[in-house]
């Protein structure tokens, strides 16, 4: 099924082994610098495959799990439909979408974090690829969707435009990220949490604290929802709204591919 599907949007299955990276792994990185680069990321996500799923369910006190379903729901996938999973890591998320009888296949920069995922998911389709050139053919899917990890990536306004070009016109995008609570003494709480107590869990949990702190740090600097849904329209997309979760912790921002 997977090959079939892999073979319908233009690529072959990559292979995950090796001791690299997709972007070519720097020996040593725990912790990526604020410019993105693509090398740092990823290596940066090898270190923490090992028990990324666990932290993050910790770390968010079991949220996750909802945002997952929130996401799947909002991208209102039909059997047979044809998804693709961007910055999916461990397969998690891509493991969701496929709940909802829709063929999925997740990408990812992190070599690292694609052989766990085959490690605990093994009938999972999880192939390196990079956000800003997509190893598929224009217009592969009928939806795509990425999960906390658009603001990972060096080029934001890029990786929209990417996603758009594989797919189809009038299919579907879902970005579930962190954002911005809006409620302002909540928001004061939480940012509280993300640069004091999220590091200390982090030490106690994860595999690699250190990029725990540097993810604190890309949500600190993420836009806002409506500062996104600007983006995310010059790129190639319409119809372009939101949904606040928990209370603006995450946001789902809902769009069309333009037809034409």
């Amino acid at each position: 099924m997977s090959c079939g599907l892999l073979a319908a949007a233009g690529v072959d299955e990559a292979p995950v082994s090796g001791s690299h990276s997709a972007a070519g792994r720097v020996v040593g990185v725990t912790r990526a610098s604020l410019d993105k680069q693509p090398h740092e990321v990823a290596a940066m996500f090898d270190g923490v495959a090992k028990r990324y799923d666990l932290t993050n369910t910790i770390l968010s006190f079991g949220r996750d799990r909802s945002w997952r379903r929130a996401m799947r729901a909002a991208l209102d996938l039909r059997p047979g439909e044809r998804v693709l999973d961007l910055a999916a890591g461990t397969g998690v998320s891509t493991e969701e979408l496929t709940r909802s009888g829709a063929y999925a296949v997740g990408a990812d920069l992190s070599v690292g974090m694609l052989r766990a995922g085959r490690q605990t998911r093994p009938g999972l389709p999880l192939l390196a690829g990079d956000a800003l050139a997509l190893p598929f053919r224009d217009g592969a899917f009928d939806a795509v969707t990425i999960s906390f990890g658009l603001r990972n990536v060096v080029d934001v306004d890029g990786a929209l435009r990417e996603l758009a070009r594989v797919t189809r016109p009038g299919g579907r995008l879902v970005v579930c990220e962190f954002s911005r609570p809006t409620f302002g003494p909540f928001r004061t709480v939480y940012l509280s949490y993300l640069m004091r107590a999220l590091p200390e869990v982090a030490r106690r949990v994860s595999s690699n604290p250190d990029a725990y702190v540097y993810l604190a740090d890309t949500i600190r600097a993420w836009p806002d929802q409506p500062s996104l849904a600007v983006r995310i329209a010059a790129a190639g997309w319409t119809s372009v709204a939101w949904r606040n979760l928990t209370g603006g912790i995450v946001a789902l921002h809902r769009a069309v591919r333009t037809r034409g």
